[in-house]
């Protein structure tokens, strides 16, 4: 794949965890108060049973439990610690806690991926970390240990979740919108019980909380996924995770936007020195051009 081709790849790719930025903007303001589970299982489930019915194709022999595995992280848990951290806590620190994720990709992917882990890569974490500290971080910011707790479960989750996915690739002859759909039917799944457990149903839902509803299901899970991991299949898993920054640099604008969170000098600065990790963080041969990315890994084992 060339350059050109990369870095338009990458910039659609970036729109899914931009649009997963959105998510604290729209927990808070238009979504039930204190229901992590409700929120991810109403974003989860519904868009996977779409996904299957315009499909209609189910996993077949080691993709069952692979499918289980990568819902769960991917999806289910990931919703879970990411609705619950957006409860806890304001959209940007929230985002700050979960840009640890590159990291933990880092880490995972010597030893599962073979990934040699490079000077720049460990710059290029750094950086995006000091300027998501620069971004989001405000005079009394709230921390709140659950919070801060389920946003670093959240990072990991979907860490290993990109990992694993990348190792595996897809089974020969499924296409991206199945394979989407399996993940979001899984994690949705696996969260009902839950939900119906622990939180129970709402008594009613106004016009808001539907609106946000159908916008965290339509466009925050299943037109992200479908982007996210059409990405993930063609660029290197690291590259791919520090996209992730597009969440935190969207949830500081949409809160300057809609909610009167100035932007100032420093975030000003910690927008570009993320943006400046992302570039250094994709891969580039010998000459400085970037580096095509692996064919993702297909499996005839369905």
């Amino acid at each position: 794949m060339s350059g050109g081709r990369i870095a338009r790849t990458s910039a659609l790719t970036a729109l899914a965890p931009a649009v997963w930025g959105s998510t604290y903007l729209v927990t808070t303001e238009f979504l039930p108060p204190d229901r992590p589970l409700l929120a991810s299982t109403m974003r989860a489930l519904p868009a996977g049973l779409v996904l299957l019915l315009i499909t209609r194709t189910l996993p077949r022999g080691v993709w069952w439990w692979r499918a289980v595995v990568l819902g769960v992280l991917n999806i289910g848990a990931f919703f879970y610690f990411l609705f619950l951290a957006a409860y806890h806590l304001p959209g940007g620190v929230a985002a700050l806690v979960m840009s640890v994720q590159p990291m933990i990709v880092l880490l995972l992917g010597a030893p599962l991926l073979r990934d040699r882990i490079r000077p720049v890569h460990l710059g290029s974490c750094l950086l995006a970390a000091a300027g998501v500290a620069l971004l989001v971080l405000q005079p009394h910011a709230g921390l709140d240990a659950v919070g801060v707790v389920a946003g670093l479960l959240g990072a990991l989750s979907m860490a290993a979740g990109i990992v694993l996915t990348k190792k595996w690739g897809r089974p020969d002859g499924v296409g991206l919108l199945t394979f989407t759909g399996w993940q979001l039917t899984v994690g949705g799944l696996v969260l009902l019980p839950v939900t119906l457990l622990g939180e129970g149903l709402p008594d009613h839902l106004t016009r808001a909380n539907i609106g946000g509803f159908l916008y965290l299901g339509v466009v925050g899970a299943l037109l992200a996924y479908v982007l996210w991991f059409r990405g993930l299949s063609r660029l290197p898993a690291l590259a791919a995770s520090f996209l992730s920054f597009a969440s935190p640099l969207c949830a500081t604008v949409l809160g300057h936007l809609f909610l009167d969170q100035g932007l100032r000098p420093l975030q000003l600065l910690g927008a570009a020195a993320v943006v400046a990790a992302v570039v250094l963080a994709q891969p580039r041969d010998r000459s400085g051009a970037p580096e095509p990315a692996p064919p993702v890994r297909a499996t005839s084992r369905i």
